[in-house]
């Protein structure tokens, strides 16, 4: 499939990344019922080169989606269902002895593991040790897999997509903070509306079986991780996203809330993550530059995991979420500086 858009011409490539949207979503639509925020937050994880997140309770197709998502963007496709006794090597891969039997010689050769795919399912990731889910941290940050002093690097693109139950807390150990840190969203999944719910039992309980067909491949997709990143944002926006971000850290000009119900604010990987995030559905929706809107509409999934609620916020059945809106709500967006404005309108006129 050739690359139907290009850099030089963002006009164009916009029109052509929103179509590549609205034909993934109905390619999902042939085996998902409803869900479309959660596919939408999927596909700004992909389009940012980041990882997700992805947070539910059973049977609500978690699993499903991931590994839809991958059909429909023609990758190598691998799960891992972590478990108790699931190993670090059983994740990265481990090095054998093998025999040369022409001359009787050993040496080691490294056999890889299933993490060397584009994406990577780590299918209930809170049920092994926090020892095993390390495991995917140097994959996830720098893209390669060191075993015997030597680097292993992984597929390009690479993207791991965890799950995780929230309700169960036997046999589950939480994920540390410097692992959450590294997905870029935290995604959460609800129950489906009663007409979404019909529809599933209607299609799970028949004979039919539908299968979603590759829409990007591997060097479209990569394509498209640099345009996000052409994508302009005013600096006045820029200083908002921080402002946003450094609200939920405890200071003297900190909310009521923040003071009264989180014990850590999220770090500086949260303002970078806010921003790219940004570029990647305002690409999607197809305009040519970010707007506040764009901000925080990711807001949410982007930071509901990187700020710490404390013992008040849970007597007072006070979320992160709850938080995060009302500091969306009182945060004030500064577009005083009139010199950003009128660089970012001109922009907007000659594009």
């Amino acid at each position: 499939m050739s690359t139907p858009f290009s850099i030089n011409h963002p006009e164009q490539a916009a029109a052509a990344v929103r179509h590549i949207r609205d034909t993934l979503r109905e390619q999902f639509a042939t085996v998902i019922v409803g869900q479309e925020d959660v596919v939408d937050q999927l596909l700004i994880t992909i389009l940012s080169g980041g990882h997700a997140l992805v947070e539910g309770v059973p049977g609500l197709a978690k699993t499903l989606i991931i590994s839809t998502l991958a059909k429909t963007l023609s990758l190598k496709f691998a799960r891992i269902q972590f478990t108790p006794d699931l190993m670090p090597s059983d994740i990265t891969g481990t090095e054998v002895i093998q025999e040369d039997k022409s001359t009787g010689t050993r040496s080691l050769r490294f056999v890889r593991g299933p993490v060397f795919a584009n994406v990577v399912l780590a299918d209930e990731i809170n049920r092994t040790p926090p020892k095993t889910q390390a495991a995917l941290l140097e994959a996830m940050q720098e893209r390669q897999v060191t075993s015997g002093g030597e680097a292993h690097i992984l597929p390009v693109p690479f993207f791991v997509l965890a799950t995780q139950n929230p309700i169960e807390q036997e046999g589950t150990y939480p994920l540390p903070e410097a692992q959450l840190d590294r997905f870029m969203f935290l995604i959460r999944i609800g129950y489906p509306t009663e007409a979404e719910e019909m529809e599933i039992i209607r299609r799970t309980t028949g004979n039919s079986a539908q299968q979603p067909r590759a829409v990007l491949q591997a060097e479209e997709i990569l394509t498209i991780q640099k345009l996000v990143r052409e994508v302009p944002i005013a600096d006045h926006l820029i200083r908002y996203a921080l402002r946003l971000v450094r609200s939920t850290r405890s200071g003297e000009e900190s909310t009521k809330a923040v003071k009264d119900y989180l014990s850590w604010g999220a770090g500086p990987r949260a303002s970078q993550f806010l921003v790219i995030a940004a570029k990647a559905k305002a690409l999607l929706a197809g305009e040519k530059h970010v707007m506040p809107e764009h901000l925080q509409a990711v807001a949410l999934p982007v930071l509901r995991h990187r700020i710490l609620t404390n013992f008040n916020a849970q007597a007072d059945n006070v979320t992160a979420d709850d938080i995060i809106r009302d500091l969306i709500r009182s945060t004030p967006l500064d577009a005083s500086d009139g010199s950003t404005t009128k660089t970012l309108d001109s922009i907007v006129r000659t594009s």
